[in-house]
C-alpha cells in the first residue's frame, strides 16, 4: 500500500505474468476457488467457468485456436449455499464433468466465525492453497420504500450484503497475505503458480443508478458499499492480492423472481438491449478477474446490464 508519510506507491512492486499468449492467460488450471452464494443463479455459472477451460491448440501459430468443444481440468471450485441444498447436486456434477475437485458447504456468510473457519477448512482441504475468492451470496430488498420498510429487513439485507461481503474479504485475504509472505501452502508445501490473490465480489448497476419503478434504496446502498470496499482494498492489498467487482443488471435469476410480470415489463423498456441477461452472460468477466488476464485490472467495477447505465 502506499506510504503513509507521502501518499506515494512503492516503485515496481508488482509484477506481470509471463506469457506471450493470450489463452493460457485465463487457465486457472492447479488452482483453488471459492465461490459464496453459488447453489443457483450466477454462481452457479462462475463455479462452472471456473471449472472448465478450452482446450487449446497445441500449435503456437495459433493463439486463438479453439479446435473442440472439449475440456481439460481447471481450478477446484469449493460453493457455498445457504439453504439451496442443490447445490450438494451441482457440486457433484461440476467435479464429475469437468474433472477437477468440487464441493458443495453450506455456510452462514453473516457471521465472522463462520466464514473464517469454512476458509480455512477448504483450504486445508484444497491443496493447502487460496487463489480466488467470489463473494456472491446477496439478498433482495422485497418492501417497497425505506420510510414504511420493516427496520429488521434492512438489517437483514445490510448483514448479507456488506457485512457477508467484508467477512469474506478478510478470510479470503488472510491466507493470500501469508502465502505471498511464506511462498508455502498452508501445509509447508513450494506454493507453485500464484502471484497474487484474486477478490471478486458481486456488486449491482444498482450501486450506481436508482432503479425505476422499483424501491430498493437499502439494497442500492448495500451494493454501493461493495463497490467501494473492493476499491479501498485493492489498495490496501497492493503485493499480495486484486480486488474488483462486477455490477450485474438485471439478470434471470431467484432473486428477482419477486417483481411481478407487469413491472418487468416496465423494467425491459429501460433496457436497450430489450431483455434481462443471462447468468451465463457473466462468465467471461469473472473469469477474466479470476484469471492472470486481469493482471493489471485491481479495483475496478465491470458493469454487465445490457446498456441499462448508458442512457
Amino acid at each position: 500500500m502506499a506510504d503513509m508519510s507521502t501518499g506515494n506507491f512503492k516503485h515496481d512492486s508488482t509484477e506481470a505474468p509471463k506469457s506471450n499468449l493470450v489463452l493460457p492467460l485465463f487457465s486457472l488450471k492447479g488452482k483453488t476457488a471459492i465461490v459464496s452464494g453459488a447453489g443457483a443463479g450466477i454462481g452457479l455459472a462462475i463455479a462452472h467457468a471456473f471449472g472448465m477451460i478450452p482446450k487449446i491448440s497445441s500449435n503456437p501459430r495459433f493463439d486463438l485456436d479453439l479446435v473442440l468443444p472439449s475440456a481439460e481440468a481447471g481450478a477446484n471450485v469449493a460453493i457455498w449455499y445457504n439453504s439451496n441444498k442443490k447445490a450438494l447436486e451441482e457440486a457433484a456434477n461440476i467435479e464429475k464433468t469437468y474433472g477437477v475437485k468440487c464441493k458443495a458447504y453450506q455456510v452462514n456468510v453473516t457471521t465472522w466465525e463462520t466464514v473464517q473457519t469454512a476458509v480455512d477448512e477448504i483450504v486445508k482441504e484444497f491443496d493447502g492453497r487460496l487463489d480466488i475468492f467470489v463473494a456472491n451470496s446477496g439478498i433482495a430488498w422485497e418492501a417497497g420504500s425505506f420510510i414504511d420498510g420493516p427496520l429488521d429487513i434492512m438489517q437483514k439485507v445490510l448483514r448479507v450484503n456488506i457485512d457477508g461481503t467484508m467477512f469474506c474479504a478478510r478470510a479470503a485475504a488472510l491466507h493470500w497475505r501469508r502465502q505471498k509472505k511464506e511462498g508455502t501452502t498452508f501445509d509447508g508445501k513450494p506454493l507453485e503458480n500464484f502471484t497474487y490473490g484474486s477478490f471478486i465480489a458481486t456488486s449491482s448497476m444498482s450501486g450506481h443508478i436508482v432503479n425505476i419503478p422499483q424501491q430498493q434504496t437499502v439494497y442500492n446502498v448495500s451494493k454501493a458499499a461493495v463497490t467501494h470496499a473492493c476499491r479501498s482494498l485493492a489498495v490496501e492489498w497492493l503485493g499480495f492480492a486484486r480486488a474488483n467487482s462486477i455490477s450485474p443488471g438485471y439478470i434471470k435469476t431467484e432473486i428477482s423472481a419477486f417483481i411481478p410480470q407487469e413491472t418487468k415489463n416496465i423494467i425491459k423498456g429501460k433496457i436497450p438491449m430489450g431483455r434481462e441477461g443471462e447468468p451465463e452472460e457473466l462468465k467471461g468477466a469473472y473469469l477474466y478477474l479470476a484469471s492472470d488476464a486481469s493482471s493489471y485490472t485491481n479495483g475496478t467495477d465491470i458493469i454487465v446490464d445490457g446498456g441499462y447505465c448508458v442512457p
